[in-house]
């Protein structure tokens, strides 16, 4: 008897063994997680575009198995306040989370600075290197790495003189306390003016000046270009109210700034660069050192227009450019 119950005791352990190793094993190869972790995510301000890239960030870890009692997430918006960058930096790397998430350069910025040791993910950065984020793209040293969307100038430039032929002079509306902005204001001058374009460039310190200036480059310019910007995409309504006062087009760098009134871009899906950023992410959760995983870079885009705006301008978007993008606003919404 007592042998028996020897026997079915060894059975017992040895099934419980097995078991427990390849739940371990299924855990590992379907990329299930195994712990609860933290992760937590510093957004810059709060715009259609930067949501969506939250928003997708989000998704992507829900799809890595990464949601529910698994993982401790905690959101921060600093609403363009550089103090409270610094501050809720420090509140994310003293909770001791396991990967630290920065959406917009200043919030990237503000974590790198603020930590040496936890992993930082930029979050659809654009000039990462002018950043000084990262010197090396290819093979991040420190503990930063993340997704790049680098916006298609060329192709943006392309865009302009196929949908407005007659455009001979663009301004260019741009933050200038934003790094990222001026490197994006140099390619486009250079691509432009290659294509025969006078580019006047409008640089602004904050919001506050956007409507003067707006009031001025009107009756400067045939069009109007808007790069990857925070400050402009945060009082975007604004620029869209007084050009379509002068009944001027607006090309922007954010799919999400066509639906608000621009009339054409190439850019990025914001949602998907979120997706893109959590997956590096869950690699880092992983595992992965960040040396080992390069910046993801992003630097094409698909057209997107919004063919009301089209109408209340009078321009016709031509067919070559209709079989190719992506319709943000239909012309009776």
């Amino acid at each position: 008897m007592k042998n028996k119950r020897l026997i079915w005791t060894l059975i017992f352990l040895t099934v419980l063994t097995v078991g427990s190793i390849v739940y371990d094993v299924i855990g590992k190869e379907t990329g299930s997680p195994d712990k609860v972790v933290k992760v937590g995510i510093l957004q810059y301000v709060t715009h259609d575009a930067l949501d969506e890239v939250e928003r997708g960030i989000e998704d992507g870890l829900k799809e890595a198995g990464y949601s529910g009692d698994n993982i401790d997430l905690t959101v921060l918006n600093a609403e363009g306040d550089q103090s409270k960058i610094q501050t809720m930096s420090k509140q994310l790397v003293n909770d001791g989370n396991d990967v630290l998430i920065g959406i917009a350069t200043p919030a990237a910025q503000g974590l790198a600075s603020t930590t040496d040791d936890i992993p930082v993910v930029m979050g659809a950065i654009s000039d990462p290197v002018g950043a000084k984020l990262v010197s090396n793209m290819k093979k991040p040293e420190g503990n930063v790495t993340g997704t790049s969307n680098q916006v298609p100038i060329e192709q943006t430039v392309d865009l302009i003189t196929e949908i407005t032929p007659n455009v001979k002079t663009v301004g260019v509306l741009y933050a200038s306390s934003e790094d990222n902005s001026a490197s994006q204001v140099a390619s486009f001058k250079k691509y432009a003016e290659k294509a025969g374009l006078t580019v006047l460039e409008y640089a602004v310190p904050s919001t506050n000046e956007i409507t003067t200036t707006m009031s001025v480059m009107t009756g400067q310019v045939d069009a109007i270009w808007t790069p990857q910007d925070n400050t402009i995409a945060s009082a975007f309504s604004t620029v869209v109210s007084a050009a379509n006062e002068a009944k001027i087009p607006i090309y922007t760098s954010v799919d999400t700034m066509v639906k608000e009134g621009g009339l054409a871009s190439v850019a990025q899906s914001q949602y998907d660069l979120g997706v893109d950023t959590a997956k590096i992410a869950v690699q880092i959760l992983k595992g992965t050192p960040v040396k080992d995983i390069p910046v993801d870079i992003i630097d094409d885009g698909t057209p997107t227009v919004n063919l009301k705006a089209a109408k209340e301008l009078g321009i016709t978007i031509p067919d070559s450019v209709l079989d190719k993008a992506t319709v943000a606003v239909k012309a009776d919404e």
